[in-house]
């Protein structure tokens, strides 16, 4: 028996070596032998130094905000759009994520339905890791994205805990509305059309 037990620990001590040199899950899947959906949350071992949410956000999207994730929905006023719910590109801002005065910041990657989306951030359990791929769902009573809660990779499942969610901040300035009559603007017959 304790041949067997000196052998699993040799192979778990192998995979892990090799898990330090993989650049994704993918090729770091026989390390993490927690339950995972396919096509769901991806960690990526890139073997640097952890790196927390902020600056993970900051690098990855076009909301450049400094400072600590629990200020940047304040910071945003004035600078960027803010809005209650996500797009691709924006940043989802959560309050209270552990603590009254600490938050988080995700990069939303793309829609997956109206109460769905997934994100990529960076420290999510604390442990400085950059997850890709990350499913979040909205859990808010009137679906109106103020309530959140994030898939677990460790546990294989939805997170146990819910968390309050501030907004999106969106990278820039939504595209202008087009004219509307009454606008004050008036068209011109005698200005040339260029474009043909």
């Amino acid at each position: 028996m304790q041949t067997r037990f000196a052998k699993l620990a040799a192979l778990g001590a192998l995979l892990f070596a090799l898990a330090g040199c993989a650049s994704s899950m993918e090729d770091a899947a026989p390390y993490h032998a927690m339950p995972r959906e396919p096509g769901r949350n991806v960690v990526e071992n890139t073997g640097q130094k952890p790196i927390q949410c902020a600056p993970y956000a900051r690098e990855h999207s076009s909301v450049k905000i400094f400072g600590d994730a629990n200020t940047w929905w304040a910071q945003a006023a004035n600078k960027f759009p803010r809005v209650q719910s996500p797009s691709s590109g924006a940043v989802m801002v959560l309050a209270g994520y552990a603590g009254p005065d600490r938050g988080h910041v995700a990069v939303v990657r793309k829609i997956i339905s109206d109460r769905e989306i997934r994100v990529d951030h960076s420290n999510w359990l604390d442990d400085g890791s950059i997850y890709v791929n990350d499913p979040v769902e909205d859990v808010s009573a009137n679906n109106d994205w103020s309530a959140v809660r994030v898939w677990n990779i460790q546990t294989g499942n939805w997170g146990g805990r819910s968390y309050p969610v501030q907004g999106f901040i969106l990278p820039h300035d939504p595209a202008p509305a087009a004219p509307q009559a009454g606008d004050g603007l008036v068209a011109r017959a005698d200005i040339p059309d260029d474009s043909q």
